[in-house]
């Protein structure tokens, strides 16, 4: 059996020494050791990786503005306009399908690359559309690299990642997402002056710029060390394991546990290329999946696709990307004071965002989830409350009420931020197995754009059809069911290895009992290793 700390050496091992007093007075030394520093390679790794998420925020952020101008140049419907603003989603569900399978195939960094590309064809070709029906086919061609970049930007950060620090690197896809946002929101600032048919043009055809300096940066990335394993290249992973672990004894422990993982036995220790089995490279995950799950993968599953879904079903989105709409409503008349306020929310989206990111690894994922989604309830309903009073007085100037919509979409967006936005990419792609992940992660990345699809095509008709106070309403209820969802079946994951996630799931409501035996089991093992008294 394995020590149950491997960062000792034999001679601290009171077993091995036939001492338990010396044991104990190593303890006090191991207390007082310092935190190693941030990994400041795997920092840069998954920061270059994460970028690409910056794609999706531009093209969110960016469509807020250039709609109303694309509007106007175009001669478009409102039907129109919902049906540009959320396809891309749904396109995002066929990059997002296939990115699992592809990552498998040719590797994370490959596909971060293949991403990039796709999504720069696209970007062009939108910015040169000189109809509809061609700005289609560029937000068709966009969407494909947005569902590749979703999905493969979270899992090549966790799997790079070490577990003390794994929250906060994964974090950095919601970050790019949302300072692509706010890129967007001052493009369309920027361009608003230039003549209609120009301006909309140059908002999105500019988006094509980022994914040529990503291309270029992930060149410089090392490949995942769990996909080099999956391929048998032992001795690569190794390498990279060393200089993205903070200790030489965890990037040991992270290669023995990886091979675990795989169903590599440990006689291949020295070896640097080896033969791995059909169902460790990846291949027969979706028997596993969908015809033969286990009560664990079941619930891996549920979770891994459900905060997806929550994140999305929330509305935000739909208090994102139609900001501008909420605040014609709320009594801003002019565009430029539309947009300027656009550009707040932008910033109020990234500061929070980035704050969210130092606190995920030291009071871990639940706390925030569940403060963030109880925050933006109370925020959509006091934003429902002052735009139906608004509806109710159309000849009247409510300050307050204007006022109130303004701080609640403000803060809305700062408690998703807070928490809902960069949890869900971050549980996501921490939970699955790693013959898993790949394609669990992708389902994740489907369900997440599908529904932010259908809110975005759907959301101009239904609050013509409830009014835009009832749609916030509505979506307010939504967040409540997500809060229950979360506090039930959501266990924390803080500090825990990759390779030992599975242990935390299969007992869906029961995993606090889960959770509470496995503390106890390791207060036992160390107790074992240092002869302390077993816990009562």
């Amino acid at each position: 059996m394995a020590d149950p700390n491997p960062f000792l050496t034999a001679d601290h091992n009171p077993e091995r020494n036939g001492s338990s007093s010396q044991s104990h007075l190593q303890v006090p030394d191991l207390a007082v050791q310092k935190k190693p520093k941030r990994n400041m390679y795997a920092l840069a790794c998954s920061i270059l990786a994460s970028m690409t998420s910056v794609l999706l925020g531009y093209d969110t952020g960016v469509m807020s503005g250039a709609t109303i101008y694309i509007k106007k140049d175009l001669g478009i419907s409102d039907v129109q306009i919902e049906i540009l603003v959320g396809t891309i989603n749904i396109y995002a569900l066929v990059g997002s399908a296939v990115a699992g399978r592809t990552s498998d195939w040719i590797g994370r960094r490959y596909t971060i690359i293949f991403a990039s590309a796709i999504f720069f064809i696209g970007a062009l070709l939108m910015g040169l559309a000189t109809n509809y029906a061609y700005l289609m086919v560029g937000r068709f061609v966009a969407g494909i690299g947005v569902g590749y970049a979703l999905m493969i930007a979270p899992v090549y950060a966790a799997e790079v990642s070490p577990a003390a620090s794994r929250g906060f690197l994964t974090s950095f896809p919601e970050v790019f997402i949302t300072f692509g946002v706010l890129l967007g929101y001052v493009a369309n600032y920027a361009f608003a002056k230039l003549p209609t048919n120009l301006g909309w043009r140059f908002m999105l055809g500019i988006g094509a710029l980022p994914s040529i300096f990503l291309a270029v940066g992930v060149l410089f990335m090392p490949e995942s060390p769990r996909w080099l394993v999956m391929q048998g290249r032992i001795g690569e992973a190794r390498r990279v394991l060393e200089k993205t672990s903070d200790t030489l004894e965890e990037a040991k422990m992270r290669l023995a546990d990886i091979k675990d993982a795989a169903g590599l036995s440990e006689s291949y220790h020295d070896l640097e290329i080896i033969s791995v089995p059909k169902r460790s490279r990846g291949e027969d995950v979706w028997k596993e999946i969908f015809l033969h799950p286990t009560p664990t993968v079941q619930h891996i599953m549920l979770v891994g696709v459900g905060v997806h879904f929550f994140q999305q079903a929330s509305g935000i989105d739909a208090v994102v990307l139609y900001s501008p709409r909420i605040f014609e409503k709320a009594g801003l008349k002019t565009e430029t004071d539309r947009l300027l306020a656009t550009i707040a929310v932008g910033v109020s989206k990234t500061i929070f965002t980035l704050v969210s990111t130092f606190f995920l690894d030291k009071i871990g994922r639940r706390v925030l989830l569940l403060s963030s989604c109880g925050g933006m309830v109370i925020c959509l309903i006091g934003l429902a409350i002052g735009l139906t009073v608004i509806d109710q007085y159309p000849d009247e100037q409510l300050t307050w009420a204007i006022a109130l919509c303004i701080l609640m979409t403000l803060l809305a967006v700062a408690f998703f931020s807070s928490g809902m936005g960069p949890i869900a990419w971050v549980y996501s792609s921490e939970i699955f197995p790693l013959r898993l992940r790949a394609q669990g992660c992708g389902m994740g990345v489907a369900m997440n754009r599908f529904i932010s699809g259908v809110i975005l095509m759907s959301f101009i008709s239904l609050y013509q059809s409830i009014t835009i106070g009832g749609a916030f309403f509505l979506f307010a209820g939504v967040g409540i069911i997500a809060w229950i969802f979360f506090y039930t079946l959501l266990p924390e994951t803080r500090g825990r290895n990759l390779e030992d996630m599975e242990v935390l799931f299969g007992s869906f409501c029961r995993w606090r009992s889960t959770s509470n035996a496995l503390e106890e089991k390791k207060k036992r093992m160390e107790g074992d290793f240092y002869g302390l008294p077993k816990p009562q």
